[in-house]
């Protein structure tokens, strides 16, 4: 078992729906020794990748996405889901349905922090469906980058987003990968890796 997934077991809670609540250190209060080993071990499993930049979506991607820049050295893009006074017409848009908040979600990165022939790693907390990711990638295309890689902290592996992404021909990296949860229980079962 990893740091994540022992973390996972000793504070996260099971809810009906497949739901993981894990706001106690990863995505509502940020348990910076957890956030750090991530982005070591995300650094890790795409060492010798060449990557221009890090690419994620608010708002509980940026901790990691933000640690991972760092230690690789490349600026950090996060896609933001709504607009603002100060949002510019000038944006890739893709629209990304949210498995966590039930709702359509229009995301978007201003033209002038993703360029053409950049080298992307895409990065979030979660991966269940796979509809945030592909909005990321979708993203990237428009704007005539590549995608790299895929980081995810926990991978919902009982939903279809990872087999999804692997078959389309993505190196996606998951450092825990839940395979089934029960919340009556609260027994949580990790995918071996």
């Amino acid at each position: 078992m990893n740091f994540l997934e022992e973390k996972i077991m000793a504070d996260g809670v099971v809810k009906a729906g497949d739901i993981l609540k894990v706001d106690n250190f990863l995505n509502h209060q940020i348990d910076i020794n957890v956030i750090r080993q991530i982005a070591h071990e995300l650094k890790r499993r795409f060492e010798g990748e060449r990557i221009d930049k890090v690419v994620t979506i608010e708002a509980s991607g940026i901790t990691i996405a933000t640690l991972l820049g760092d230690l690789c050295g490349v600026p950090v893009v996060f896609a933001k889901k709504g607009e603002t006074a100060n949002s510019t017409d000038d944006k890739y848009v893709s629209e990304a349905y949210s498995f966590t908040h039930k709702r359509m979600n229009q995301v978007f990165i201003s033209r002038p922090y993703l360029h053409a022939g950049e080298r992307i790693l895409i990065v979030d907390d979660f991966l269940a469906d796979g509809q945030a990711v592909h909005a990321l990638i979708d993203i990237v295309h428009q704007a005539a980058a590549e995608v790299v890689g895929i980081g995810i902290a926990i991978e919902k592996g009982q939903q279809q987003g990872g087999r999804i992404l692997r078959s389309e021909g993505y190196h996606l990296e998951s450092i825990a990968i839940v395979e089934s949860m029960d919340p009556e229980t609260q027994a949580i079962r990790f995918r071996q890796q």
